[in-house]
């Protein structure tokens, strides 16, 4: 599948929002991007079409190519924005559609390479008339701090009792050919029945008595992302775990994804993405991500505040929130105190409710450290620089000469998570090889 190349989205003058870059970031680019092809991938809404659907008959004479390893392009290559119509409207495979959703996001992007690094850049338009930096905020209601706002596919949110506030969000998938039928069905292989938002979603009691998911094993309270060969069914039923040493040996022969995800709000910050894969479960490499959590969860009492005498309050206002010239994010070397009980919190004060440092992340989960990005009249523009062997191949899938890699893209834009994002049909990038976008080699 060959893609067209597209023109850069122009950028106008306008608002930029961004921090400023710890100093051991990369501020100018890496690369020449005006010699760097570009191709505009469609992204489309994908409601409930997960791995289930696909192998069920309710996928329309298309399911026993799926299941014999048919690629979801033999079928619908070019038909990504009638895809994304006919499911956004809740015409299929979405009992509950959000109101105003666009049905389909547009990519551009630009690969390129050297002897270290990959380096990737990226830019789409936002719904929103401000960059999504908000995330898991908390608000002091006079008595106590609370949770305020939350993504569009919530209740509270669609009933109006709360706002729609979530970060934008940019998820890389890569499989080195090692995920069977990844190359052929992308991220699809990944998405099932039980996950969150899901036909049939998984009970946390049901999950908490599962002997490699539950509380016993990764204690997880819901299911994310996994691949088939972790299960041991042939309806890759979410509780129908291999055995820990199974998946082990799994993950030693490097049949997992790498999935990295750059957030607008958890991560960009501090010139960062995180770094994960997906295998029994959506799990983060080892280490320590750039982000964790401002706010005891279970007192409801934050950790820091913001450091008045750096950015000229200690709170934020829920006026505020959107307000390009207010901070938006607790950075922990850069612009907090320890938070202050007796501090004259009033009504309405607003404090994220997650903490970012670039200083703090560490391991294998810190590899993606040089992540530049600003958004501006409209449009996010992220460059991603990446290391082509991290040094940690038990976790990451590492780039090499001469090889094609498969990839998929997705994007999570106007206030939501789960299975409400836009995603792509997988495409094979070639590093001196042929693929279906060729990536650029650097003198």
């Amino acid at each position: 599948m060959k893609l067209p190349l597209a023109p850069m989205i122009g950028l106008a003058t306008g608002v930029l929002a961004a921090l400023s870059l710890p100093s051991n970031v990369r501020a100018e680019s890496a690369v020449d991007w005006s010699a760097i092809p570009t191709t505009t991938l469609t992204l489309f809404y994908p409601g409930q079409s997960g791995y289930d659907w696909l192998r069920s008959s309710d996928h329309k004479r298309a399911y026993s190519k799926v299941i014999e390893g048919d690629s979801c392009v033999s079928c619908h290559e070019g038909e990504e924005k009638d895809i994304g119509q006919l499911i956004v409207t809740g015409e299929r495979l979405e009992p509950d559609p959000i109101e105003g959703k666009n049905p389909t996001v547009d990519l551009a992007m630009q690969v390129a390479y050297d002897d270290e690094n990959t380096h990737f850049r990226f830019q789409w338009k936002t719904q929103m008339d401000r960059p999504g930096q908000m995330h898991n905020y908390i608000r002091y209601n006079g008595e106590a701090w609370e949770f305020y706002g939350s993504h569009r596919a919530s209740s509270k949110v669609r009933s109006g009792e709360q706002p729609p506030l979530y970060e934008d969000r940019l998820a890389i998938m890569v499989d080195d050919g090692s995920v069977p039928n990844f190359a052929a069905q992308g991220c699809w292989l990944s998405c099932h029945n039980g996950m969150r938002d899901m036909p049939e979603e998984a009970s946390k009691d049901d999950i908490a008595s599962n002997p490699i998911l539950g509380s016993e094993g990764l204690n997880k309270s819901d299911i994310r992302k996994y691949l088939p060969p972790s299960r041991t069914d042939e309806e890759t039923s979410w509780d129908a775990t291999k055995l820990a040493d199974e998946i082990a040996a799994l993950k030693a022969e490097g049949k997992f994804v790498d999935l990295m995800q750059w957030r607008a709000a958890r991560s960009a910050p501090v010139g960062m993405a995180d770094d994960g894969y997906v295998l029994e479960y959506r799990l983060f490499d080892a280490g320590k991500n750039p982000f964790s959590w401002n706010v005891d969860r279970k007192t409801m009492t934050p950790k820091f505040m913001f450091d008045a005498e750096k950015v000229g309050v200690k709170a934020i206002t829920v006026d505020d929130i959107g307000d390009p010239s207010k901070p938006y994010v607790l950075i922990h070397e850069e612009n907090v105190v320890a938070y202050d009980p007796d501090a004259g919190w009033k009504a309405g004060d607003v404090l994220p409710g997650r903490l970012v440092s670039r200083a703090g992340a560490e391991g294998s989960a810190a590899d993606n450290d040089q992540v530049t990005s600003k958004w501006e009249d409209g449009v996010w523009t992220v460059e991603w620089t990446r290391k082509r062997d991290t040094g940690h191949p038990e976790d990451d899938k590492i780039i090499e000469d001469g090889k094609a890699y498969n990839f998929g893209f997705a994007v999570h834009d106007d206030n939501v998570t789960t299975r409400f994002h836009y995603v792509g049909f997988p495409v094979s990038i070639g590093f001196g090889a042929e693929g279906d976008i060729q990536a650029t080699p650097l003198q």
